[in-house]
């Protein structure tokens, strides 16, 4: 019976080994193929780290122009403020402010204002002459 008992405790043993053999592989399978994994991601993250700081100093010099670009329109407006007036006069007009309102708003006297109206109305008016 003590042989009986010692034969089974062998079996078990023998298929504990050997499952635990076959866990371990499996084990080590699976981090192989989590550590490849791991550096296929590594790599992807580098890359994209290394095309976003390419971007942003990309986008920098586009900022930088566009500043430049900005001050030197500011600076064209600014040396005429005549020119600023009847701009700002012409975009009145379109919105439909009247002669006083140009006086007012744009620092122009009443006879230009009455130009820009009569020419606005003459822009405005459809070809009267079809």
């Amino acid at each position: 019976m003590i042989w009986l008992a010692l034969a089974v405790v062998a079996i078990v043993s023998c298929v504990s080994i050997g499952y635990s053999v076959h866990a371990r592989r499996q084990l080590q399978q699976h981090q192989r193929q989590y550590e490849a994994l791991i550096n296929v991601l590594r790599n992807e993250i580098q890359a994209l780290t290394s095309s976003s700081i390419g971007m942003g100093h990309r986008l920098m010099d586009v900022e930088n122009k566009l500043n430049i670009t900005a001050e030197k329109q500011e600076e064209l407006a600014n040396r005429d403020p005549g020119v600023l007036a009847y701009n700002q006069a012409a975009r009145l007009m379109e919105m439909g402010a009247d002669v006083d309102d140009l006086v007012k708003n744009c620092g122009i006297g009443r006879p230009e204002a009455e130009l820009m109206a009569l020419l606005h109305k003459e822009i405005a008016a459809p070809d009267r002459r079809n």
